[in-house]
């Protein structure tokens, strides 16, 4: 920059001391011709002729000759002025090629031979192998697979010949073989993928005949390898080619090239920095066109690191089998028609995630090399139940019944309900008038209940008197009970390491009256608002995962965040990140009042007999709620979340089904495998062994259009 800078100096100099003499050069001949023009205008003004020379010739004559001689020499005067300013001129352009090329030569020479060495050397990136992905006991659930891959440099493309064999040994059509090699994203230098997943005859013709085959080689590379299928799948996610929202997006650190392998969802994108590796360098030498003369130097890629989960593979694979085999047409039940549903299974201890699984579901595998724009569509259809969604962290529903634990513990914290309180069922209730009569689940009355057979028997009537008295109350915020039902996490998203988490949803007069801004009419926060809020309905949303961390609130006292990380290792093997528990909540609580709430949840397990037709051989006894939620113009949706051990809580599971199926019939059953595995695994009765091959993959889920009558007994 300073060699440019003086230069330029240099330049300015010369420039402006030509333009001075330039400048003088004129000046002096402007005044010649002012004074010779003066001279000649006194001579004619006063008709005194110039003294003439005595010769033998005429007077006239004399004056002629006269005459000539002066215009003569003012026309050579002339033209050596032109001379001198046009040599000027040339000295000016030639001073300042002169200081230019002593900039460039001497000034500059370092930093022109520099880039001149940069011109010669090219570095061209190979691909990482990305981490390894283990569950919590080391069970590889995503790993990476070697395959041959054809590659072909550049200008194999002009050549027909080769191309043409390729394309006769690899099946692939001439063209697409031809505007692969033509593919330059990768780099110019570098060598265009023609094959993956070459077969090792074709690999060894290639190798054989590589007169045949000019500048084409062979590589083994590497891709992901799901060995169980998809095994939770909306857990480890899959992985893409980097697009340019990638490089957009590209974080500080992150050496993305063209043509790399990224994560795109689940824990492939959460730990995408942590998974992949180092990218392999080769510095080439070319020449002027770019043509490739030899190897430099070259470093091997370092492969990413691994990762071990919290999640147990053979837990996770009980959970995968259940959805599917009690929500599936073609499950074990054989008539069921859910449109899909979710399990979530966490340590309550600490926020691990034992399992979690979403259905319907996936192959990770499928995304391998790109997925077809067919599947792709497929995928996200109505009529496939979008098989991508994780409905465990993303799918927000009406938290129906399971929702009345929090709305009881509301009610005890803020003095609207005790212990002791008792209402009375008639199976209608009209607490707001009868003009605004609602219904309870049974119909026929549940008789005089206190908080405990309220919960125990989720009558909705109990819910509706305690949403009144908070709607009433003129000494409590008109959001208290919403305000106490939020510090148990719901209405804001966990946290959980996954991405596309949803918010959920507790309304509130504020939210109502800005939801409904378009329509005021609506906007008005009304008592019925309070009462449907209460059992989980009206405008509640909340998602699979915030109802169990919710009720590790129930179960524990606190609330930890979910996590599906358990540690990070290096491939030396060293522990290079672990994850610490962490408390995202603590409501408040006494210990009498979570001690009546925990005793209604193990009375549902009791009065129904929950516990004998499905617990019998677990060993401990649970607590628990189911839920039934109504959904306008959808068939019912379906809840059951319980704890166990009931006496020293371990364990916390919820599960949701969607539209036609009941909890007492699907989602119990699976809880109750899911549970029972958890524990076995502890104990040692369930291990990796015991899991098989492959988990099904993925399959349209067919909806019934025969109607289902809901008994709604939760």
């Amino acid at each position: 920059m300073l060699a440019a800078i003086i230069a330029g100096i240099v330049t300015l100099v010369l420039v402006i001391v030509v333009a001075v003499l330039v400048a003088r050069r004129m000046g002096n001949r402007s005044r010649d011709k002012v004074a010779t023009s003066r001279e000649i205008h006194s001579i004619d003004t006063y008709g005194v002729a110039p003294e003439k020379h005595k010769t033998g010739f005429g007077t006239s004559g004399h004056t002629e000759v006269s005459t000539s001689k002066t215009a003569s020499g003012s026309t050579g005067e002339a033209i050596t002025s032109r001379f001198v300013t046009m040599g000027i001129m040339a000295a000016a352009v030639f001073g300042s090629l002169i200081a230019k090329l002593f900039s460039m030569q001497v000034l500059q020479s370092d930093e022109y031979s520099s880039q001149a060495s940069q011109n010669l050397y090219s570095t061209v990136y190979t691909p990482a192998p990305r981490g390894v992905i283990y569950d919590c006991d080391g069970l590889v659930l995503v790993s990476n697979r070697s395959n041959y891959t054809v590659l072909a440099s550049s200008d194999v493309a002009d050549d027909y010949d080769t191309v043409r064999r390729l394309s006769a040994l690899l099946g692939i059509p001439f063209q697409v073989v031809r505007q692969r090699i033509l593919d330059s994203t990768s780099g110019a230098q570098s060598m265009r993928v023609v094959a993956s997943d070459v077969t090792l005859r074709n690999i060894a013709f290639i190798s054989e005949h590589a007169s045949a085959f000019p500048n084409v080689t062979c590589e083994m590379r590497t891709s992901r390898s799901y060995p169980y299928g998809a095994l939770a799948a909306h857990i480890l996610g899959y992985t893409g080619t980097a697009s340019s929202e990638d490089f957009e997006n590209e974080t500080a650190g992150q050496n993305l090239q063209s043509g790399d392998s990224v994560g795109k969802s689940g824990v492939e994108y959460t730990y995408e920095n942590l998974l992949s590796g180092d990218h392999g360098t080769r510095t080439l030498l070319t020449d002027a066109q770019g043509n490739v003369q030899s190897v430099v130097s070259e470093t091997a890629p370092l492969r990413g690191n691994d990762i071990y989960l919290t999640i147990r593979g053979p837990v996770q694979k009980v959970a995968d089998d259940a959805l599917r085999e009690y929500l599936a047409p073609d499950g074990k039940l054989g008539s069921a028609n859910a449109t899909g549903g979710a399990v979530v299974c966490l340590d309550a201890t600490n926020g691990e995630v034992v399992a979690m699984a979403s259905y319907p579901t996936f192959t990770p595998e499928s995304f391998i090399g790109g997925i077809s724009q067919d599947m792709w569509d497929e995928f996200n259809t109505e009529e496939s139940h979008y098989p991508l969604m994780d409905r465990a962290v993303a799918g927000t529903y009406p938290a129906a019944s399971t929702f009345k634990a929090f709305t009881s513990m509301a009610a005890l914290t803020n003095g609207v309900a005790s212990s002791s309180s008792d209402w009375t069922c008639t199976g209608t209730w009209t607490g707001f008038g009868s003009s605004y009569a609602q219904k309870c689940w049974k119909t026929a009355g549940h008789g005089t209940l206190n908080l405990v057979d309220g919960i125990a028997n989720s009558c909705d009537v109990v819910f509706y008197e305690i949403a009144k008295n908070f709607y009433e109350s003129g000494t409590l915020s008109e959001t208290a009970m919403q305000d106490y039902i939020c510090e148990y996490g719901f209405g804001a998203k966990t946290g959980i390491d996954l991405s596309g988490e949803a918010t959920g949803r507790v309304p509130t007069p504020t939210w109502k009256s800005e939801y409904f801004k378009d329509a005021p009419e609506e906007a008005v926060w009304q008592g019925g608002d309070m009462t449907n809020m209460a059992i989980g309905q009206g405008y509640v949303l909340i998602t699979p995962l915030q109802n169990a961390a919710a009720y590790c609130g129930i179960a524990t006292g606190k609330v930890y965040r979910p996590h599906v990380l358990r540690e990070v290792r290096n491939s030396l093997g060293e522990t290079v990140l672990k994850y610490e528990p962490e408390v995202i909540a603590e409501p408040t609580m006494s210990a009498e009042h979570i001690a009546t709430v925990r005793e209604g949840l193990r009375k549902v397990m009791t009065l129904n007999n929950y516990d004998s037709n499905y617990f019998s051989g677990c060993g401990f006894e649970m607590a628990g709620k189911t839920g039934t939620a109504e959904v306008s113009g959808k068939k019912d949706y379906s809840w059951f979340c319980c704890y166990a051990p009931y006496d020293n809580p371990k364990y916390v599971c919820a599960c949701l089904a969607e539209q036609g199926v009941s909890a007492a019939n699907n989602c119990i059953p699976i809880v109750s495998e899911v549970l029972q595995a958890a524990i076995a695994y502890d104990n040692g009765s369930l291990t990796a062994d015991s899991m098989g091959t492959v988990t099904g993959a993925y399959t349209v889920v067919e909806s019934s259009s025969t109607d289902t009558t809901s008994s709604r007994g939760d």
